[in-house]
């Protein structure tokens, strides 16, 4: 070794001491802080970064469940991206047929409705507010009680009792195990219940716009409420309107138990309501091919990253 390199090494030993000396300083000072953000950390690790990096290396192997993971390098991926007709033919259509619906009118509505509540007196906000919200809450409860009952296959079900007495049907349709309405069922439960917690966000940033933003906008010529909402309240509540596209963008692309408890099965008939959460479901727990469930749930995740990228350049501004 050339006495050049010796007396690297031997400058590089007392840096990285120094600065892990530093670091530990560092925790001990500001130990009450870390404390407190410690619960957060555990859980973030525990439930995400260790899911997400396990995620990433199962998708190298193949692993049932039962046997130890066997390394076989790209194949998953190679299989994703040549073999996987059903993935490309059904999963990812109609994820995107979903998302591309659900996400925009579930957005809209969000704003539409919380602008709205904001405009009602104080006293009746809260009410309006939880009215919004709950179908989120309990959407498994409403999808058992109110929409099976909707689109039930027999005579009792609300839309063929109707249907049936206008004569516009001269027999009860299976609507939920047709693969022409079963995807078109999915869209209009999930915007039923799309009001979840970026409506919240939007409400709570509507309310923190300054009211004196809008007494400047009618002194510089604002007439209208449009011209309010575009010209003042949107401008001012840009992270919570990030927030909501966000919100919107990953519920609708991690969706997938809809269309299980429409349908009642998995694969969807026809893989009409298949979507990528439900390919996922399929290959993980029901064939138990966890390796290639691992790979569809990578391509998920950087599909969310990208589509994630996309709203913060739509929405965010420069330096958030």
């Amino acid at each position: 070794m050339a006495k050049s390199e010796i007396s690297a090494l031997s400058f590089a030993q007392p840096v990285r001491k120094s600065l892990a000396m530093r670091f530990i300083q560092e925790i001990r000072r500001s130990a009450l802080s870390y404390l407190f953000i410690s619960p957060f950390f555990i859980i973030f690790l525990l439930f995400i970064a260790i899911p997400t990096v396990a995620a990433v290396l199962l998708s190298f192997t193949y692993f049932n469940a039962v046997e130890q993971p066997r390394f076989i390098g790209w194949a998953n991926y190679i299989n994703l991206l040549t073999e996987d007709l059903i993935f490309w033919k059904h999963a990812l259509p109609n994820t995107f047929k979903f998302a591309i619906i659900v996400g925009p009118i579930g957005y809209f509505m969000s704003f539409a409705l919380a602008w709205f509540i904001c405009k009602l007196p104080q006293r009746l906000r809260k009410y309006y507010t939880l009215a919004m919200y709950a179908p989120s809450l309990t959407a498994g409860v409403a999808m058992a009680v109110v929409w099976l009952i909707v689109f039930s296959g027999d005579r009792l079900g609300y839309l063929n009792g109707l249907l049936l007495r206008l004569n516009l049907i001269d027999s009860p349709q299976l609507w939920t195990q047709d693969p022409k309405y079963l995807l078109t069922i999915m869209m209009i439960v999930s915007v039923w219940a799309s009001m979840g917690i970026g409506f919240l966000a939007m409400i709570a940033g509507i309310q923190n716009v300054d009211t004196q933003l809008y007494d400047a906008g009618k002194i510089d010529g604002i007439k209208s409420s449009l011209q309010e909402i575009w010209y003042i309240t949107i401008p001012a509540m840009k992270p919570q309107m990030l927030f909501g596209a966000i919100m919107a963008v990953v519920g609708t692309l991690k969706a997938g138990a809809i269309s299980m408890e429409l349908s009642g099965v998995n694969p969807t008939p026809g893989y009409s309501g298949h979507l990528i959460i439900n390919h996922i479901d399929d290959f993980g727990f029901i064939r138990f091919e966890m390796g290639y469930a691992a790979t569809l749930s990578v391509f998920l995740l950087v599909l969310v990253y990208a589509t994630s990228k996309l709203c913060m350049k739509l929405f965010g501004s420069q330096g958030e």
